[in-house]
């Protein structure tokens, strides 16, 4: 199982970008999926979160300007982000809770994304 992000880049402060995050192997379901971001010289934060009823989560800091989505038939976590801001530059990992099918039976276990860089900069 792995986890692959796509969509980073430079985008000017008010624009946006829409990341996304594919999981693929031998996956039998994915429970919750998440959103993190590593600034330089700060910790990993929480962004946002979807379960996989489609219930969200978001961080003060992204409410009204992130969506996070997902397609489960397709085992993809999407983020759209509007009105970015300089403050937002980061490398953006995606996380999954996924269970996957193994010899003796299915298995549960935390995977990330590679990251994906996103720097908001005029």
């Amino acid at each position: 199982v792995q986890l692959q992000a796509s969509g980073g880049g430079l985008v000017q402060p008010g624009g946006s970008l829409r990341l996304s995050c594919a999981a693929s192997g031998s996956i039998r379901s994915i429970n919750v999926m998440c959103w993190y971001r590593q600034a330089p010289g700060n910790q990993r934060e929480l962004v946002t979160t979807i379960a996989t009823g489609g219930s969200t989560n978001y961080a003060d800091s992204v409410k009204g300007r992130f969506t996070i989505s997902r397609d489960n038939a397709k085992n993809t976590v999407f983020l759209q982000m509007n009105s970015l801001k300089p403050e937002d530059t980061a490398v953006y990992y995606c996380y999954g809770n996924i269970i996957y099918r193994a010899v003796g039976g299915d298995f549960r276990r935390d995977y990330w994304g590679q990251g994906t860089q996103v720097t908001v900069s005029s």
